[in-house]
C-alpha cells in the first residue's frame, strides 16, 4: 500500500514568486524574511522524499465558471498546464507545464464515488495559482507528477465545512489503500480571513486578525470541534468575503487526522492577509521524530496567547501591488 509521507497546508500568495525573485529597487523590503520563512516551510516535503503530490486548491473561476461549477473535482490529466494570462500579467507567475498522475487520479476518483462523494473529473484540467503557488513554494523544480483535487468554496451553493473534513479524511484513507508502494505527500492550501474587491482589501494586515488568530489555533492544535462549532456558511462571509477557503484547511484537517497536532507552524503578517504555513508527518513515519527538531526546520509552538500581532512591513510596499482586484 500507498505510503502518506508529508501532509501540507498552506495560504498561496501569488505574489510570493514576484517578491522572492525580484532584485535591487524591486525588491519589497519583507522578501528575505518571506524566502527564509517558505525556505523552512519546505523541508518537510523535501525530507519526506515523496513520489507523488495530491495538491488540494480551488480554482479562482479561471475553467471553473457558473454554467458549471462542480462541488468537488479530481483532475486526471497526464498533463496540466499551469497558470492563466491574468496571473502571469498580474502577479508575474509564469507558465508552467505538470505532469499529471493518471493510475492514483483514476483510483481516488473510482474510490472516492465509492466512498459517498460523487466526485466529478476533468482530462482537460488547466490549474491556477492555488495549485501553482504551493509547488513553486515546496517543489520550485516541478519535477513530481500531481493529483490536482478543486473544491468549491467561491460559488454558492458551497458544501458544509463538515463535508471538507469528511473528504479530507476520505482522500487520506484512499491514498493509504492505493495498492502501490510510492510515497503521496497531499498538500492543500486555503485562505484564513480575506477580502475580495471589498472595502478590506488593502487595510495593513488580514480583514479580521481575531479570526485568524483563533484559525491558526483550531490548525496547529488539531481542535476540529472547536472549528466546527463556530466555523459555517454563514459565519464565514463576516470575516472576509473570501473567508470559505479557510474550509481547504478544514479539509486538511480531516487530511492529518482526529487530534493529531501540527509538527510545525508559522506564519507572516502581510498586507491584506496573514499568511500561514503548517505541516504533519505520519506517526508511523520515520520522519516523525527528527524532523521537527532540526535547526533549519523547527517545531514552532502556538501558546495559548498567540495573537497576530508584529510590524505589517508588506504594507509598505507597492511595487508588487496591483491597482484592481487581485486574489490569493
Amino acid at each position: 500500500m500507498a505510503t502518506v509521507a508529508a501532509v501540507i497546508a498552506s495560504t498561496h500568495h501569488p505574489f510570493y514568486y514576484r517578491a522572492s525573485t525580484s532584485a535591487g529597487a524591486d525588491r519589497p523590503p519583507f522578501a528575505d524574511e518571506w524566502v527564509a520563512k517558505i525556505e523552512s516551510f519546505r523541508e518537510t516535503l523535501t525530507r519526506a522524499e515523496p513520489d507523488v503530490l495530491v495538491m488540494v486548491g480551488s480554482d479562482h473561476f479561471h475553467q471553473l465558471w457558473l454554467d458549471n461549477m462542480p462541488q468537488f473535482l479530481v483532475g486526471k490529466a497526464p498533463f496540466y498546464d499551469g497558470n492563466f494570462y491574468n496571473e502571469e500579467r498580474e502577479f508575474g507567475l509564469p507558465r508552467m507545464f505538470l505532469h499529471g498522475h493518471e493510475e492514483l487520479s483514476g483510483h481516488l476518483l473510482r474510490a472516492g464515488i465509492d466512498a459517498g462523494f460523487d466526485l466529478a473529473f476533468s482530462n482537460e484540467l488547466r490549474i491556477d495559482h492555488s495549485i501553482t503557488c504551493p509547488l513553486i513554494t515546496l517543489r520550485p523544480q516541478a519535477d513530481l507528477p500531481i493529483v490536482p483535487i478543486y473544491t468549491n468554496i467561491f460559488a454558492p451553493p458551497m458544501p458544509q465545512p463538515r463535508r471538507f473534513v469528511e473528504l479530507g479524511k476520505t482522500i487520506r484513507r484512499l491514498v493509504e489503500a492505493w495498492p502501490s508502494d510510492q510515497r503521496v505527500a497531499i498538500i492543500g492550501t486555503g485562505h484564513l480571513s480575506l477580502e475580495l474587491g471589498g472595502p478590506r482589501q488593502f487595510g495593513p494586515h488580514g480583514p479580521d486578525p481575531e479570526f485568524d488568530r483563533k484559525a491558526v489555533e483550531w490548525i496547529a492544535s488539531a481542535d476540529l470541534d472547536a472549528a466546527l462549532a463556530e466555523v459555517s456558511l454563514d459565519s464565514l462571509w463576516l470575516p472576509g468575503n473570501a473567508t470559505h477557503g479557510f474550509m481547504d484547511f478544514m479539509l486538511m484537517m480531516g487530511v492529518a487526522g482526529e487530534a493529531v497536532r501540527a509538527d510545525y507552524v508559522d506564519s507572516l503578517d502581510l498586507f491584506h492577509t496573514m499568511e500561514a504555513y503548517f505541516t504533519w508527518y505520519p506517526k508511523e513515519d520515520a520522519c516523525a521524530s527528527t524532523c521537527s527538531t532540526s535547526s533549519s526546520s523547527p517545531l514552532t509552538a502556538i501558546p495559548s496567547s498567540w495573537s497576530v500581532t508584529g510590524t505589517t512591513r508588506a504594507a509598505r510596499w507597492r511595487g508588487g501591488r496591483p491597482s484592481g482586484r487581485t486574489s490569493s
